[in-house]
């Protein structure tokens, strides 16, 4: 697939809600809307930036030139701090219009650390447009977009995760159509968030 993210989507099921409580009926209403609600939450920025919409240049303008990795032959820009292991990585189409877009600490902890970090390290650029935050609790994210269409174990850079996946294919097709969510399997905190307009 283009998008290496993928590869790491595992052993992928569907969530099933257990049934709870016995709820006073005004208030089971007023749950099941709000859960209804959050089910059909969509996502379209991420970093600051649109996938599908924004290009490079906005995001080179946004990140600054330090800490960028210059992956331009292989279709894809990224911000690298080796100390932190905080990645912001960018697929781009041929005309670099920013395809997906990944915020993660899943990078390796190679470098020494800097006593003045880079610009794509500020907090601004690692939350959603909704305020999905990278280290926010799996709780947060269902509270945010209600459960996933599909879930379950994966692993990356030796880590054992729980993925979170989206499909927003259903709030048209000029909108970002996926995104993924990695969390930690130990801590259950997000350490990984991908969205992407093409719809795989």
């Amino acid at each position: 697939m283009k998008h290496g993210w993928m590869k790491y989507w595992l052993c992928v099921s569907l969530c099933l809600a257990a049934p709870g409580p016995s709820i006073p009926g005004a208030l089971l209403a007023n749950q099941n809307a709000a859960q209804a609600s959050a089910r059909h939450t969509n996502e379209i920025l991420l970093a600051g930036l649109r996938p599908g919409r924004d290009t490079f240049a906005i995001a080179e303008k946004r990140f600054k030139p330090r800490n960028l990795i210059d992956g331009h032959d292989s279709g894809y820009r990224e911000w690298r701090d080796d100390c932190s292991g905080k990645n912001i990585r960018l697929e781009l189409d041929t005309k670099s219009v920013i395809q997906s877009i990944t915020i993660t600490t899943l990078g390796a902890q190679t470098g020494k650390c800097s006593e003045r970090p880079g610009d794509f390290l500020d907090a601004k650029n690692w939350v959603t447009g909704h305020g999905l935050r990278i280290g926010d609790s799996q709780d947060r994210v269902t509270g945010f977009y209600g459960e996933p269409n599909s879930s379950g174990p994966a692993s990356k850079n030796g880590q054992d995760l729980a993925l979170m996946f989206y499909q927003f294919d259903w709030a048209g097709s000029e909108v970002p159509q996926v995104m993924e969510v990695l969390c930690a399997r130990d801590t259950g905190r997000v350490v990984e968030i991908t969205l992407a307009f093409p719809n795989l």
